[in-house]
Order: C-alpha cells, then structure tokens, then sequence
C-alpha cells in the first residue's frame, strides 16, 4: 500500500512538472540569481528603451565617427566675391613732422614742439638743445636749430660785433641786413640765401645761422607710391610754395614742378619736356592700405582722394588689367573706409542642409554631423571615466569606514561633509577660468575636466558604501571569513564589496546622465572642452545670438537632443537596474 502511494504521488509530481513546462536545468536558471536580474530588467520596457538608446549613442559616435568622410576640424571654403576693405583715409587735424636728414628728431622733441607752439613760444629746449620754431605759413612750421655766430652790442645806431668763432668776418652788407632786422625788431632774416637769427639776451644780441631739424604741418605729402619718400627738401619746397609762393611752380635737383590746386586736394606734376606727369600728392588725408603688400599708385590715390572732397560713396578706377572696379566708401567720424568686392577663398559658414552635409556646417565651416559624432566621444569619455574615477574613490573610502568604524570612520565621514558644503558649479566655474587665463591646452583640459569632476564626485558613493558595509560587517558569513584568518583588504574587497556592486551599478548609471549634463554646462558656458574640440555642450554654445538660434536650428537643435536622449537613456536604464535588483520585486 505505502509504495503504491509513493508511486503515485511520483506521478502526479512528475505530470506536474510536464504541464508547467520545466525542466530541473530550467528551474535552476530562473532561481538563479543572475538570471532573475535579467528577467526583472527585460520586463521593464522603459529599460528596454534606455539601453537601445545608449546602444545608438555609442554606435553613432565612436563608430560614426570612424565611417565620416570628414574631419572632426575640417573646414570647408569654397571661391566667392567678399566686400574687403582695401583702403582707410583718415582726415588729420594733428600736425605730422617730417626730419631733415642727417638729424635727429623724435616723438618727444615733437611733443615738444607742440606744447611751445600752445603757448605761443618761438622756441622749445630738448636734450640740452635749443630748438627756434619760425612759422612759414598758415599751419606750417620749421624746426630749426642756431649755430652762434657772433655777440652784437648796439646801443643808439652803434654796432659792435664780437665773433664767436676765430676768423670769422661779417661783410659791410651783412651788417646792414643785421642793423636793418634790429630796427625791425625782427627775429630772423635772409641775406646771400643763408637764413639767420637774432636772439635778444639783456641788452645785447646773438647771431647765430640756421641748422633745418624737421618741418611741422598738417598737409600729407605722397610719392607715386606708398613706398616712396619724397624727402625732407621736396616736401618744404612744395609746401612752401604751395602757401606763400606767387606762383605754383618751383625747381628741386634741376627739374621744375608745377602745382594744381582742386579745392582741399593738389596735385604736383613734373615737367619733362613738353610733357607733364604726375609727381605727387598733398592734401590733408592720410590715405593707407589696408594690407601692407598693396601698393597705391598716385592716379588711385588722386581718384580717391576727389571720390571723398566730391562727397560721393563710390568711385571706379581700373585694376591692373583695366577691368573696372568699384570701390565703396564709407565715412565713420574723420575716417573713410574704401571697400572692394574681392573674388577669394571664403569659409562655408551656416550652410544649409544638403546631400554634403547632411545637418549642414556650423560658423567656423565644419559639418555639423561629423563634430555630433565626436562631441559624443568625448562627452561619452568623460562620463563613463569621471563615474569610474568617482566609484574607486567612494568604494576605496566608504569601504574603509564602514568596516574600521571608530575614528577611521569619524575622520572619513567629516571629510565626505567638506565636500558636500563645497559648492560644486561654483567651483568648477572658478577652475574653469583659472585655466582659460593660464591658457591651458585644450587636450589637457579635458584630462583635467574628468579628474576635477570624478575628485568632486565621490562622497556620494563613499557614504551608501559606508551604509552597506556596517550592516553586512556584523554577520555571519564575515565571522567564518575572520575566523578563516583572511586579511582585512581581502575580507573588504572579496566578501564586503561584492555584495554592495549590485547598489552601485544602479548609482554609477543614474551618475553617468548626471556627468553629461555638467559637462554640457561648463562647455556651454565655455569652460568645459574647448575649440576644436568638439563636445555637445559647446557645440550648443557656438549658437550665441537670436538671430542664430532662429535661423541655424541645424547646429543646435540636433546637439541639444543627442544630450536628453543621452540622459533620458542612462536614467532609464538606471531605473531598471534599480527596480531589477530590489528583492522585494516579483518573480
């Protein structure tokens, strides 16, 4: 009877079996704790989601990138017209002083001049030496120095004359001219083409002959080119008789010169024969390329100079293969501006979306899909790493206290409350700076990003470690491992440790989100990774005006999603460990 009822009870035990679709080796699996974790987390279908999102992410940027016909800093350009400023003219109202050569004349000695000349003095001293200013025309000065000639007594038509230098004989015409300028009460006369002075010292005089130092004058003179200088000589001559001569013509080294006037421009022709060509050119603008290689002829200059009295915005002169060239002028206070379309390389910046370039290309010129792929990179980098660095210092630490407990854990525990109180954005917004004013190397400022922000991290880790390992120190399987003579680092990290991984994946994938979005903040704010670096937080950053965000979304919209969905990943799956590793979960 008793083996019948065994058999049957065998029976239906195994018909049991049969129905419910397991075997011995199935029925281990699902206990096992491992596979019940998966179960739990393949339920979740919002975890299912997150990881096929991480999935994407790190397919779109590590092996995008490597699938990209483009450079992570290549720019694109392509040939077009660009309006370039060619030339500025500046109208001067300062004087402007030209040397005489062999001389020596600088800015202090002209600042000089410029104070004695306020006060309304003839003469200025610098370096020990006495500069006389003789006024040629209307805004029109020589600086000269005097050579003393002679001491002059002249009492009531009486003259006595006293050299200073051995001898040194004043001809019968001299005298008069000295006796005629002494009446006149003049300070300086010509006689035999030498100029002289007279410099009044008490009751006497001092003659002295003229040294030419520099002539001072608002007018600009300009040579056939920029390039040339017309001299100290030329340009006194043609000033001169630009002011005070009768007629406006004048000789230099043997050839003759003539003068036309056009209201505030002139214009200087050498006569070679029975022609004329044109010299130079004097007037009160100061006209300079912009670049240094571009060489303005005097015709250009001319042309320009009568576009600006004419008050006109643009004029038409011929480049150097007779096409004809506009020129655009424009006026901001006493400067003129002179703009040309120029046929150059320009840079393809906020260019559309095309077959090219899928999202298009960003204001330096580069595509804007290709620098997504390598933002990811190093956002993804910096967040896995900076979550790595921050769980072995929390483990390392939180380990520690949990098990020594006492002081150890006192100490540990007070140093974790310093980092909490330490304002965390502030500081890295502080670190930040510091680097940008030390100018630090934008690849070793992403190294010194993920050591900043794993050394600020870890105190979270290190208190739930801590509070895992006091409750699991004091039970049974720790008693077997101490009294089996095991050392402490393997009691902490082979028995203690193991049984917190579980809590930490859970935390390291919830901190990961957490990384990317500080990383994408302190970028955006420009104190994260920088140029030409790519990451998506400064990727959004280059978006800086509303004009851009309106028309450009190519650049920043596309950045600103691959971020949530990032973190809208890890935090799904973070939530999916979570809830797959409670025990309290149904089977």
């Amino acid at each position: 009877m008793d083996k019948d009822r065994e058999n049957r009870i065998d029976k239906k035990t195994e018909y049991t079996d049969i129905d419910n679709g397991l075997s011995d080796v199935q029925r281990v699996k699902v206990l096992s704790p491992g596979m019940l974790v998966v179960r739990r987390f393949l339920r979740n279908r919002l975890a299912i989601i997150g990881f096929v999102i991480i999935t994407f992410m790190f397919l779109f940027s590590f092996l995008g990138g490597l699938l990209t016909p483009y450079g992570e800093s290549q720019v694109f350009r392509y040939i077009g017209n660009m309006s370039k400023e060619y030339v500025s003219v500046t109208i001067n109202n300062e004087f402007r002083y030209t040397v005489a050569e062999g001389m020596t004349y600088g800015n202090a000695a002209h600042a000089r001049f410029i104070l004695a000349r306020n006060r309304g003095d003839s003469f200025f001293t610098h370096d020990g030496e006495e500069y006389r200013i003789i006024q040629e025309a209307e805004d029109f000065y020589r600086v000269v120095l005097t050579d003393p000639k002679a001491q002059i007594t002249y009492i009531r038509g009486v003259m006595s004359l006293t050299p200073l230098e051995d001898g040194l004989v004043f001809e019968e015409e001299l005298q008069m001219a000295i006796r005629e300028a002494i009446d006149a009460e003049q300070t300086n006369f010509v006689i035999g083409g030498e100029q002289y002075t007279l410099t009044r010292q008490g009751r006497d005089y001092v003659l002295g002959t003229i040294k030419d130092v520099a002539i001072e004058s608002l007018l600009i003179a300009d040579g056939v080119s920029s390039n040339e200088d017309l001299g100290f000589e030329f340009k006194f001559l043609l000033e001169k008789t630009l002011k005070t001569g009768d007629s406006l013509s004048f000789s230099f080294e043997g050839d003759t010169y003539q003068i036309e006037e056009d209201e505030n421009v002139a214009s200087v022709y050498k006569i070679v024969g029975s022609e004329r060509e044109q010299y130079a050119l004097i007037s009160q603008m100061a006209v300079r390329p912009i670049s240094t290689d571009v060489i303005l002829t005097i015709e250009f200059k001319t042309a320009l100079e009568q576009a600006i009295v004419d008050g006109v915005t643009n004029f038409i002169y011929p480049d150097d293969s007779g096409n004809d060239v506009v020129y655009d002028i424009t006026r901001i206070n006493n400067v003129y501006t002179v703009k040309t379309e120029t046929r150059t390389h320009l840079i393809s910046m906020h260019e559309q979306p095309s077959s090219n370039h899928w999202l298009g290309t960003d204001k330096h010129g580069m595509d804007v899909l290709t620098r997504l792929m390598y933002g990811g990179r190093i956002s993804l980098m910096i967040g896995f790493i900076v979550v790595l660095l921050e769980t072995i210092l929390g483990v390392i630490m939180g380990g520690l206290a949990g098990y020594f407990g006492k002081w150890v854990d006192m100490l540990i525990m007070r140093i974790v409350d310093v980092f909490f109180c330490i304002p965390f954005l502030p500081i890295l917004i502080i670190i930040g700076s510091v680097m940008d004013k030390l100018d630090v190397d934008p690849q070793l400022r992403i190294y010194y990003l993920m050591l900043i922000l794993g050394i600020m991290s870890w105190p979270g880790i290190a208190r739930m470690v801590r509070g895992q390992i006091l409750s699991l120190r004091e039970q049974e399987f720790m008693l077997a491992a101490e009294a089996t003579g095991l050392s402490i680092s393997r009691r902490i990290f082979k028995h203690l440790v193991p049984n917190v991984i579980p809590q930490l994946i859970v935390l390291a994938t919830l901190g990961l989100g957490g990384v990317i979005l500080y990383e994408s903040t302190l970028s955006f704010l420009g104190l994260g990774v920088k140029f030409p670096f790519a990451s998506w937080g400064n990727i959004i950053s280059g978006v800086t005006t509303a004009y851009e965000m309106t028309n450009f979304w190519f650049v920043w919209i596309p950045a600103g999603l691959l971020i949530l969905l990032t973190v809208l990943g890890f935090n799904f799956v973070g939530d999916g460990l979570r809830d797959a590793f409670d025990p309290k979960m149904k089977r």
